[in-house]
């Protein structure tokens, strides 16, 4: 899949989406791509984006000079929450174009962007627009980060729904197994997840994240080839 533009999004916050951006990023830098991440609304911090930071580090990278000069998350909010409160309450309202100008002008240096997203895909970035509602303007590919815990099957179900509801292309699912989950429920929700991607149209793509090789500084690497066939 040749895009200028991935969208890496998720089941639910605290799913992994940060470290498997970081991760693909590195990948496709050891391919030769000149690839920069991208997040497109960050709260709970100050400052810099704490996500962006940690695909630097995954990634092997310094801070860049698009990170410092904001384009790289166009929004940080301090409040821990919904990035539309979290804009309310720092007297602002999240204008979706600043986020897409801050990418056109990533992709005027770099080749490819990845977008992560922030929660899942209903996440409101305003009261009447969601992330999905952005990502179908734009019509991104993407990639949805999993889980083998308690819960997933309905929650990744919901979203392949919600995905082709929307017309949107996906590439596959990251399928996170940390921790560990009962082995049963973890090779069957595997091969439920290839079952449904089959179902809805979409590529029978799942990359295990527990098939890992460590690199010499410690992050480790998905093998996330079966994405670029």
């Amino acid at each position: 899949m040749k895009s200028s533009v991935i969208c890496i999004t998720g089941i639910d916050t605290n799913i992994g989406k940060t470290v498997v951006t970081g991760l693909l990023g590195r990948y496709l830098l050891g391919r030769g791509e000149q690839v920069i991440t991208q997040k497109i609304v960050q709260t709970g911090c100050h400052g810099m984006s704490e996500d962006i930071l940690e695909h630097r580090r995954v990634m092997g990278l310094d801070i860049q000079a698009v990170d410092r000069e904001g384009l790289t998350c166009p929004y940080v909010f301090s409040k821990p929450c919904s990035p539309h409160l979290a804009a309310s309450l720092a007297g602002e309202e999240i204008n979706c174009r600043r986020i897409d100008r801050a990418t056109q002008m990533l992709l005027e240096i770099y080749n490819r962007v990845l977008l992560e997203g922030v929660g899942g895909l209903l996440v409101p970035l305003t009261r009447d627009k969601n992330l999905i509602d952005y990502l179908q303007e734009k019509q991104y590919p993407l990639i949805v980060v999993g889980s083998s815990r308690l819960g997933s099957i309905n929650h990744t179900l919901s979203a392949l729904e919600l995905i082709r509801s929307y017309s949107l292309s996906l590439l596959g699912i990251i399928y996170n197994c940390y921790p560990a989950a009962d082995q049963e429920i973890e090779e069957d929700s595997r091969k439920l997840f290839e079952e449904k991607l089959v179902h809805y149209g979409f590529p029978a793509t799942v990359v295990d994240c527990h098939r890992l090789h460590d690199y010499e500084d410690g992050t480790r690497a998905i093998d996330f080839s079966p994405f670029f066939l």
